[in-house]
């Protein structure tokens, strides 16, 4: 009887092992002083030190959806590993949280080294954009659960607030302002909608799009925002009221999380120019503007409420930040019938 190995079951160790040795250089650029031990071991060690009096840990965790099968189709995997960091610590600031680490979860049929170290390093890059540690993570080869090519992620991050200091949008009132700050195209939501409108209107992936290819436009990882909001509530303590991170639900659906039940907030769509690629896909789609509003960020992928008196200096130091800020409407008082968020 042949004598069967894991190799034969589809799953190479080996392969396994170059990936690891090829993550670790990756995940030291991340690293924080406040991890105990390095990539490998059964458990990650991360010490929360003494910055904190009361802290709070604030945990979120996210996938890329299907804007993997874009990265499929398109060969491309260099992005989407910062579009998994991105959702989950642009999910924990707006608590206020500033990310520590990241773990990862990598899955696939048959492991393709090549493949899995760009996807990695994707993710190294956003920690590094978020100041958090790559701390540890999970490559996984099933053979016969996903096809030849095809892989799914999922990542974890975890972060610290003060417990003082939590940001919960229970102080917003009428009268403040939304600063929207702009997105990096269509971060990594929508994107059944957009293979949709993509396999009608069959775009060339690599013609010019205004100034790049239809293809890097169209996968641009999601922006990170951690650094120049941390940044801002450090400068100018208890100046951010509340903040909305603009994933699945779009405008309309994710700012109305941080509301009250007697506000509303009244955006107005002429405060900002729809990105080019948002105007694509409402042409090539014939999408409704109400519709595009639930289902993209439509350009702003933050929002921020701060009170009229302190706007324009948040404004400034966001923008001095690296940031792009449109002051887009304003909280009031919610009148019978009216919707928690509009867009007009």
């Amino acid at each position: 009887m042949t004598s069967l190995t894991y190799r034969d079951a589809g799953v190479d160790i080996d392969a396994g092992d170059a990936l690891v040795d090829r993550i670790k250089p990756l995940a030291k650029r991340t690293m924080r002083p406040e991890v105990l031990g390095g990539i490998g071991g059964f458990g990650a060690l991360f010490e929360l030190t003494g910055k904190y009096r009361e802290p709070v840990l604030v945990s979120g965790t996210d996938g890329v959806g299907t804007k993997l099968k874009l990265a499929f189709q398109l060969n491309k995997h260099d992005t989407v590993g910062q579009d998994l960091v991105a959702m989950s610590v642009n999910d924990i600031l707006v608590q206020g949280a500033e990310p520590l680490f990241f773990l990862d979860y990598f899955a696939c049929g048959k492991l393709d080294v090549d493949t899995a170290a760009d996807v990695v390093g994707g993710i190294a890059r956003g920690c590094e954009l978020a100041g958090c540690a790559l701390i540890g993570g999970e490559t996984a080869e099933m053979p016969g659960m996903y096809p030849a090519g095809e892989y799914d992620l999922a990542g974890f991050a975890v972060g610290a607030v003060e417990k003082s200091e939590i940001i919960d949008g229970s102080r917003i009132a009428p009268g403040d302002v939304l600063l929207g700050l702009a997105s990096s195209g269509a971060h990594s939501n929508g994107y059944s909608l957009i293979r949709k409108i993509i396999d009608r209107a069959r775009p060339d992936m690599d013609a010019d799009f205004h100034g790049r290819a239809f293809r890097d436009v169209v996968m641009a990882p999601t922006r990170i925002y951690v650094k120049p909001l941390l940044a801002l509530m450090r400068a100018q303590p208890g100046v951010v009221k509340g903040m909305a991170h603009i994933t699945g639900g779009g405008l309309t659906e994710n700012v109305p999380r941080i509301l009250g039940e007697t506000l509303t907030a009244r955006i107005d769509a002429s405060t900002w120019t729809l990105p080019p690629l948002f105007q694509w896909l409402k042409a090539e789609g014939n999408v409704a503007d109400q519709e595009m509003y639930r289902v993209f960020n439509c350009g702003i992928g933050m929002v921020v409420v701060v009170a009229e008196a302190d706007a324009d200096a948040a404004a400034r130091e966001l923008e001095a930040a690296g940031e792009t800020v449109f002051r887009i409407g304003r909280i009031a008082e919610r009148t019978d019938g009216e919707a928690p968020t509009t867009v007009a």
